[in-house]
C-alpha cells in the first residue's frame, strides 16, 4: 500500500505532508495538515519536523520556505504553478511604483517570491479589506487578482488602481451556473470565493476564503450550500461536515495545476527529498518584510 510506504518513510526522513483545500481527496486524506495557504505556511514555520512536503503550488512552497527557511521545503511537482501568479512579475510592480508614486503596494499571497518582495504589503483573501482598512495609506496599487480587488474595493472607501490578474479556475464558474443550481436547489446558500468574477460575488449570500467557507459551514444553522470555489474544497466539506448537503458551482472548477500531486509523487519526493523550493536569502529577506507588515496587522 502506497499510504503505507509513505507514513513510514515519513518518520524516517523526519517530515511532515501540508496539503491545501484544493489537493486530491487521496493527498487530502494522507496530509498532517490541510488548509489554505497561510494556515500551511503558518505551519511550516511552527512544526518541528525538518522536512515539508507541500502540496499545492509553487508560489505556496516559496511563501513556506520565506517563513521557514531552516525548512527543507519540497513541492512534489515542480510543474504545478499557477498562472494568477505568473499574470505580474517584479519589472510591472516597479512600473507601477513609478507611476503612482504615493500609492502603497498591496500583494495577494498568490505571486511570486519576486514579486512579494517589492511590494508593501501582503493580504490573503480571508483577509484583504482588513489590510486595506488597516494600512495607513489612501491609495493602493492592488496586485494581481481583478476580482478580489473588486471585493476590496466594495468594502472601502480608499482609491485603488486593480490589476487585470484573474484565476482562470474561478472565472469559468459563470452566474448562469449558480442561478441554475439555485433554481433546482431554491434553499440552498450561496457561498463563493473572491476570486470569482464579479457577477459572480454579487449573487453571494456570503464571500469568504477557502478557510472561510469551512468555518461558515460549520457555525450556520443551513443545511444546502452552493459552493462557488475549486472541486478540491468539496471533499473536506463533505467529509467534516457529512450531514450538510454541497453542490460545487461548476463542474469545470477543476484547478489542474492543484491536481499534479499524486500519491506516487508525494512516495518519491520522500525517496529523494525533492525537488525542493528554496528562497534565495536576498529575495527572502525582502519578502518576509510584508509578509511580517501583514501579520502584524
Amino acid at each position: 500500500m502506497i499510504e503505507e510506504k509513505i507514513k513510514k518513510l515519513k518518520k524516517e526522513r523526519d517530515a511532515i505532508i501540508l496539503a491545501h483545500n484544493y489537493q486530491l481527496p487521496e493527498v487530502q486524506d494522507i496530509a498532517d495538515f490541510v488548509g489554505d495557504s497561510l494556515e500551511l505556511a503558518r505551519i511550516a514555520k511552527e512544526v518541528k519536523e525538518k522536512v515539508i512536503i507541500f502540496c499545492g503550488v509553487h508560489f505556496m512552497a516559496e511563501t513556506a520556505s520565506i517563513l521557514a527557511p531552516d525548512k527543507i521545503v519540497i513541492l512534489p511537482d515542480l510543474h504545478a504553478g499557477c498562472p494568477l501568479a505568473n499574470s505580474i512579475t517584479p519589472e510591472d510592480i516597479l512600473n507601477l511604483k513609478e507611476k503612482y508614486k504615493d500609492y502603497a503596494v498591496v500583494s495577494y499571497i498568490n505571486t511570486t517570491a519576486e514579486v512579494k518582495a517589492v511590494s508593501d504589503y501582503i493580504c490573503t483573501s480571508a483577509n484583504a479589506v482588513s489590510v486595506v482598512e488597516k494600512i495607513s495609506e489612501d491609495k493602493i496599487i492592488f496586485v494581481p487578482d481583478r476580482n478580489l480587488g473588486y471585493y476590496v474595493s466594495k468594502h472601502t472607501k480608499k482609491e485603488m488602481i486593480i490589476w487585470d490578474g484573474f484565476c482562470p479556475t474561478h472565472q469559468r464558474i459563470l452566474p448562469q451556473n449558480i442561478l441554475k443550481l439555485k433554481e433546482k436547489h431554491k434553499d440552498a446558500k450561496i457561498l463563493v470565493h473572491p476570486e470569482c468574477r464579479k457577477e459572480v460575488l454579487d449573487l453571494a449570500d456570503k464571500v469568504a476564503s477557502t478557510s472561510g467557507i469551512i468555518k461558515h459551514v460549520k457555525e450556520d444553522d443551513h443545511h444546502r450550500y452552493i459552493i462557488g470555489t475549486e472541486a478540491g474544497l468539496l471533499h473536506r466539506l463533505r467529509k467534516e461536515v457529512p450531514n450538510k448537503e454541497f453542490f460545487l458551482a461548476s463542474p469545470l472548477a477543476v484547478c489542474a495545476n492543484m491536481k499534479k500531486i499524486t500519491l506516487e509523487k508525494i512516495l518519491w519526493s520522500l525517496e529523494d527529498l525533492a525537488p525542493q523550493v528554496k528562497v534565495p536569502d536576498h529575495i527572502r529577506e525582502k519578502a518576509l518584510i510584508p509578509i511580517m507588515r501583514m501579520l502584524s496587522l
